[in-house]
This record gives structure tokens, sequence and C-alpha cells, in this order.
């Protein structure tokens, strides 16, 4: 999407170590007339695939996901990084945080995902691919299926999406990049 390229190409900022930082028009404030432009090209790039609700995980993924949402007009399920006392019939699975170095549990209730739903995974970026791993086994368990998986941002050279697509999953990424080195950003052609 030659939108978001631009726009990351104009305020992203790189940093030493594979780290690109756009926080100032995704995941931190947001822009929203963007956003909606690439839920409209995720809407367009999954029609016609048998969807009937939007998953992602807390935080960044939460306002693509809801534009998303509304533009298919289908229910919004947010997985979450901490297990709220009020939970109740809960899925649980640990992802790997590269950013915090840490694994943390992630959770959903059951009473929103089931075994008839066919989700569409939509998040901000997509790396390694342990956000995306914790929604498939959260969505395994449940006996449902993913029937398609959105990314803003796919760093291409982290091997998270390779993985994914051998894996059969149908990935959409806005934009991906092939490298970060030096701290030069450099779309994948």
């Amino acid at each position: 999407m030659e939108l978001l390229k631009q726009r990351i190409l104009q305020d992203g900022h790189c940093f030493p170590g594979g780290i690109l930082k756009v926080d100032s028009f995704i995941n931190h404030q947001m822009d929203p007339m963007l956003m909606y432009q690439m839920a409209e090209e995720f809407s367009r790039r999954f029609q016609g695939k048998n969807i009937n609700k939007i998953i992602t995980i807390e935080a960044s993924g939460i306002a693509p996901a809801i534009l998303v949402g509304y533009i298919m007009q289908l229910p919004v399920v947010f997985v979450k990084k901490k297990i709220p006392s009020t939970m109740e019939n809960v899925l649980t699975t640990k992802v790997y945080s590269f950013t915090k170095e840490r694994d943390y549990p992630v959770c959903v209730s059951l009473d929103f995902l089931s075994s008839d739903d066919h989700l569409l995974f939509i998040d901000d970026f997509l790396a390694h691919g342990n956000a995306a791993m914790g929604i498939v086994d959260l969505v395994k368990q449940a006996g449902a299926t993913i029937a398609g998986m959105g990314f803003l941002i796919e760093k291409v050279f982290q091997g998270g999406g390779d993985k994914l697509r051998k894996m059969g999953y149908h990935v959409e990424s806005l934009a991906m990049i092939d490298s970060l080195d030096d701290c030069q950003i450099k779309f994948h052609e």
C-alpha cells in the first residue's frame, strides 16, 4: 500500500537492531484517516473469504481491527495480555515479546470464540510471528478456523511471514520491509 509506505518513510524512525518506530501515526498517536484507508484495503484483500469475526491482540492491533470490523460489519475480539479475575471460560497460551524480552500469558474467553468462528487476525506488525502463533494456538484450542491474517507492516527479514505462509495461512501485509540495515528502510518489491 503506497500511502502507508510513504508515511513510513516520512514519519517512521529506524533504530539499530531492526527497530522501526511508527508511534506518531500507528501505535501511540494514531492517524484515523490512514487507519481507515488501511482497513478498507484489508476489507478488499479478504473480500469473499468466509469470515464471521475479527480477532486481534492488545494493544496496537485494536484500532485497525475495529475499523476492519466496522467496514466488514463484523464483531471484533481482542486477546488480552493479562488474565482478568472476572473472566470465565478462559483459553490461555504464552507469547514471547522481543521488545519486552519475556514470555507473557495471553487469553481469550470462550464466550467470544467458538468452533463456528472463521477469523481474520489483524495486527500492526509481523516480525518473528510470535503474536500470530499465539493466536493460532488459541484458535486451535477453541476449534475455530483462521481464514486470514492481515498486518500493517511486515518485517520480511525476521521470517514470521514466511513461517505463516508455509503453514498455509493467507497472509496480507500492507507494507513489507526487506531490511532496516544501517537504519535505511528498504521495502520489498
